[in-house]
């Protein structure tokens, strides 16, 4: 027992407990925002081998939006294709990795988990508002039930107390951190307090948030087995350097996951194993050795063996969410803390990162003061339907590669290869991240067109977010293949003034803002540039209800005009469909092409879809399903999915999407 001394007492307004990838987003959301926040984590800083280690393509995207995805996609493994092959060990196929045009990063990728936690602590660390402590767990939390409607206070009581730790120095990739690093540990021994307005439990499977708030996880344990081996191998078999399933008639089935630095992840059926009565395996009588000799057994006749071995495990397939996302929207749990699944997939990692970069930006806009706290109810309702579809596909897919394939055409409980490729490529839009889609809601318009009236759904027991309110209007006609309630797709568009062809989504960056494109349409034709002028001259007129931000976001700069400088909730882009030869850059009006005193006008606002010097031609226009002479607006939330889209007349709708949940300036004054 430690000595009974005085807490040390302190305030944050998040605590987030758990740094890995969940928790590292999570820090990483609130230091873009500027939100005082602490992580921290129990373990000893870095996890050296195993875990996960796929990253898909819309993780990617993430990544990109926050400037740090060049270092992920230099260092990893990249997976453009996919060979399967049969009991026969024929190769039976290749199919790509990912739907062709899907995103602008072509394939998923892999890397070590400690490797993708040190480039998150490296992003982290160049913020002055959060701090980063390994070796401290929570003892206790407690939620002040007389202030917990009050978002300004600080509600939540933790107790932290500093475990041992294994060593005194972090070493992340080969850079060992110093104390400037901000992984000093803030409790040196003694218990010390926290006064949180928020705490968000990214701690694992068997969370320690989840079982002090008493809630639980709903799902089933399967009986299939599989072990795990991170090697080197040694073989001879000509596929080894590609995502591959080996199934075995007889033996089970085998997974190849190619790796950075000459590794290769073998998952390995383990078939000669079986529960107990109790429904759970012995695990002691499983090894290494074990799992290479059944892996050995499947691969025949090639050869496999490995001398290095860099991590091993074997784990019971279990599928399960949990039952409640958060308490009183003070409380919320990510990731492995509500929604465990086998790891085949290389979904664990990705739906742990996109679950709090959905809560992340909530959570900084209700501390800023600039939206209502009836924003943080769409956590849960948002994600709890991406967490039911991930345990469905993983159903679909742990079934696919624990069953025998088929012996013959007869054979009602074996799978074919023609199945197991035709389930793979109707999942690849899930599993590559882009299946995501949320539902009409406070924060995602409905569409009128189709003359229904949308209602906001909420979990069992719960109040839907915006009740009372409605569902704000939309117009999804008017941009037929840009879905409300989806990421907003991304294809080649050039800077107006500089001919420099972009990705738009590249243009888009996480900073809690949201983006307001004006598309619009062929402004070399007088009439549709007037009506762009009309739609700039109405925006202006709603300053304060739609405060655009003016600020110009600079990686480079972390701490000089980001977006919690500058103010403002949306940043408005546009993009336009005529020749750049046919309009000047000052034809637009201002409010297209603002202008800094000090830095002057801000060029990178204002794009063309049109073909580029050297890169051809995005067909932006084309793939939004937008009309290239009238165009239309598009809102994006700051998690990039699609939130409005109207008309440009529209902006009277536009301004009711947002006063549904903007705490509006009669509202701050009162306050």
């Amino acid at each position: 027992m430690m000595a009974d001394k005085p807490n040390k007492e302190s305030e944050v307004d998040v605590l987030i407990i758990g740094a890995g990838p969940a928790g590292l987003m999570a820090a990483l959301c609130m230091a873009r925002c500027g939100i005082k926040a602490r992580v921290i984590d129990k373990r000893d800083a870095g996890v050296r081998a195993g875990q996960a280690d796929g990253i898909q393509c819309r993780t990617l995207e993430i990544l990109d939006s926050f400037g740090i995805v060049d270092r992920i996609w230099k260092e990893s493994c990249h997976m453009p294709e996919n060979p399967d092959g049969d009991g026969l060990i024929h190769r039976s196929s290749r199919i790509p990795n990912t739907i062709k045009g899907l995103s602008r990063f072509p394939c998923g990728v892999l890397l070590a988990q400690h490797r993708i936690e040190a480039i998150l602590i490296e992003e982290i660390n160049q913020y002055p508002t959060v701090h980063i402590h390994h070796n401290v767990e929570p003892v206790s939390i407690d939620i002040d039930s007389s202030n917990v409607r009050d978002h300004s206070s600080h509600a939540i009581k933790i107790k932290l107390r500093q475990v041992e730790r294994g060593h005194l120095d972090l070493l992340t990739n080969g850079v060992k951190s110093s104390p400037a690093q901000k992984l000093e540990h803030p409790c040196q021994g003694d218990l010390a307090t926290v006064h949180a307005r928020y705490v968000i439990g990214c701690d694992g499977a068997h969370s320690w948030t989840r079982a002090q708030l008493g809630f639980c996880m709903e799902g089933e344990q399967t009986e299939y087995i599989w072990g795990v081996l991170d090697i080197i191998p040694l073989t001879d078999f000509p596929d080894i350097r590609s995502r591959c399933a080996i199934h075995s008639a007889e033996s089970g089935t085998i997974m190849v996951i190619p790796r950075e630095d000459g590794l290769v992840r073998i998952y390995c059926q383990l078939s000669t194993v079986a529960p107990g009565d109790d429904g759970r395996f012995d695990r002691s009588r499983i090894t290494p050795e074990s799992i290479l000799e059944a892996a050995q057994r499947i691969i025949k006749p090639y050869k496999l063996d490995y001398k290095y071995r860099d991590w091993w495990t074997v784990y019971q397939i279990g599928q399960r969410v949990g039952n409640r996302f958060s308490a009183q929207e003070r409380i919320f749990l990510a990731g492995d803390a509500i929604h465990t699944h086998s790891p085949k997939a290389g979904q664990g990692m990705n739906v742990s990162i996109q679950d709090t970069y959905n809560l992340g930006w909530k959570i900084a806009m209700v501390v800023k003061g600039i939206a209502t706290p009836s924003i943080l109810e769409t956590y849960e309702t948002e994600r709890r339907g991406v967490a039911q579809e991930l345990i469905a596909f993983d159903q679909e897919y742990s079934r696919l590669w624990s069953s025998r394939p088929k012996k013959e055409i007869t054979d009602q409980d074996g799978i074919s290869i023609a199945d197991f490729e035709r389930a793979f490529i109707q999942q690849q839009l899930f599993s590559s991240g882009f299946g995501v889609h949320y539902g009409p809601g406070l924060l995602t318009a409905h569409d009128s067109s189709n003359g229904r009236i949308a209602k906001c759904s909420a979990p069992e027991g719960k109040t839907a977010s915006g009740e009372g309110k409605g569902v704000a209007s939309s117009h999804q006609p008017l941009a037929t293949r840009t879905v409300l309630g989806k990421r907003f797709p991304s294809f080649r568009v050039i800077n107006h003034c500089d001919a420099r062809s972009w990705h738009l989504g590249e243009r888009i960056k996480s900073d809690a803002l949201f983006h307001i494109v004006l598309f619009a349409g062929d402004v070399s034709q007088p009439s549709q540039m007037d009506r762009v002028r009309c739609f700039a001259s109405e925006m202006t007129g709603r300053a304060a209800t739609i405060p655009l931000h003016r600020g110009r976001f600079l990686f480079k700069s972390r701490h000089n005009a980001s977006s919690q400088d500058c103010g403002g909730v949306a940043r408005l882009l546009t993009v336009h469909s005529a020749l750049r030869r046919c309009v000047e850059i000052h034809e637009f009006p201002p409010l297209l092409l603002p202008y800094d005193e000090e830095l002057g006008y801000d060029y990178d606002c204002i794009f063309v879809d049109e073909e580029s010097y050297y890169q051809g031609h995005g067909h932006a226009y084309d793939g939004y399903g937008i009309d290239p002479t009238r165009g239309c607006v598009v809102v994006m939330r700051p998690d990039q999915h699609v939130a409005w889209i109207g008309e440009l007349e529209d902006v009277p709708g536009l301004e009711a999407y947002f006063t549904r949940f903007l705490v509006q300036p009669s509202d701050q004054l009162c306050g």
